[in-house]
């Protein structure tokens, strides 16, 4: 079975060949693998836990995000995401895919054009603009859109790239768990 197969069928973690599976392993691209139109695409669905964890990480309890007795009243008239929720998933494509591992963020300007809301399906993606050879600097499109061809967010990222290649094993992220303040129920 090659590694594609062994990391789609969920195989338990093994080494062949001294190469884990894709899904265990974060590579990045050098500087000098990245040509202009390059892109990396990921999709996320917008759920109340990811707006929940967002606002425990950030501090941010606007009852826009939080709220949905006021968010009803609200301009938008329902629970929005945080605008950086959809931000942070363009530094995740900068960090682990283009260029990936060793990418020092440099600079980011974004426009926010739409509200995305619980349920939607947001395609980020980051695409090469540009690179600047004496400092190994490269110029990303930015663009979040949803499920129905509409910019959400958009902009351009400026990185600085790495210049040798990291190969690693994908960090495990925790299992994370929330209790309603004030209760003993838990929501994992």
């Amino acid at each position: 079975m090659d590694l594609h197969h062994e990391a789609m069928s969920g195989a338990a973690a093994s080494v062949r060949n001294g190469v884990a599976p894709l899904e265990r392993v974060i590579e990045n691209r050098t500087f000098d693998d990245i040509e202009v139109g390059d892109s990396a695409l990921l999709e996320r669905r917008l759920t109340w836990r990811d707006i929940e964890l967002f606002a425990v990480v950030s501090g941010d309890v606007n009852p826009a995000h939080v709220d949905k007795e006021y968010a009803v009243g609200d301009r938008f008239h329902e629970i929005v995401a945080h605008g950086m929720w959809g931000a942070s998933l363009i530094s995740t494509l900068l960090g682990t895919q283009l260029p990936g591992p060793g990418t020092i963020y440099l600079e980011q300007t974004l426009r926010f054009r739409r509200p995305v809301t619980l349920g939607e399906v947001i395609s980020v993606s980051v695409t090469v603009a540009s690179k600047d050879a004496k400092r190994h600097r490269v110029v990303l499109d930015c663009r979040c859109i949803n499920q129905r061809g509409e910019t959400v967010i958009d902009g351009t990222a400026t990185v600085l790239a790495p210049t040798e290649t990291v190969r690693r094993p994908r960090h495990a992220l925790p299992d994370v768990s929330l209790r309603a303040p004030g209760t003993s129920l838990w929501f994992g």
